[in-house]
């Protein structure tokens, strides 16, 4: 009778050792979370003693610099819009005297999860920003999640590092976080 508990319980033991080893090759394939950059470590870079290449260099990382920060800017004026809105037309639900009562109550739900997103978005990109990430946009919705950062500031572990930030304040499937590099 011994022998069989201890089989059953080593079986056992085996199988969760098995599952532990699957979940863990499962989630750590990390080739799927950094998409694909013409970054290659170890890769030659010429350096030119001509000093009209620097200064076309630097206009031209500059102009990259400028575009990025105004995508960040514009980027993060539309998405405060559109929230703006979305909770306007969820306040005013609320006040209209002739909505009836399952409105009123779905709007409240509504605005109560808009709200909740707009601060889970705020503390996300605070995170980030510790995290070394100078300029960064956090997009949640029902579908996912989406994180804009610089494609300069991205690195091996840079979507693990972001998405771990993003499932510590927000509820979500680790493979519904897409992760943009600007």
């Amino acid at each position: 009778m011994k022998i069989k508990k201890r089989h059953i319980v080593l079986a056992a033991l085996i199988i969760a050792l098995g599952a532990a080893v699957y979940l863990n090759w499962r989630f750590s394939d990390t080739s799927s979370m950094i998409s694909p950059s013409s970054k290659e470590l170890g890769k030659a870079t010429y350096v030119s003693a001509d000093a009209s290449a620097t200064n076309d260099e630097a206009k031209t990382a500059s102009k990259a610099l400028s575009a990025s920060d105004e995508y960040f800017a514009k980027a993060a004026t539309d998405r405060e819009q559109a929230q703006d809105k979305a909770l306007s037309i969820a306040k005013d639900t609320l006040t209209l005297s002739d909505s009836s009562d399952d409105a009123k109550e779905e709007a409240a739900e509504q605005l109560k999860e808009l709200e909740d997103r707009i601060l889970a978005q705020s503390n996300i990109e605070g995170i980030l920003k510790t995290k070394g990430f100078s300029k960064c946009l956090c997009f949640l919705s029902d579908e996912g999640c989406s994180v804009a950062v610089l494609k300069d500031e991205i690195k091996e572990n840079s979507p693990l590092i972001i998405k771990d930030a993003v499932q510590s304040q927000y509820e979500i499937d680790f493979n519904k976080i897409t992760v943009l590099e600007v």
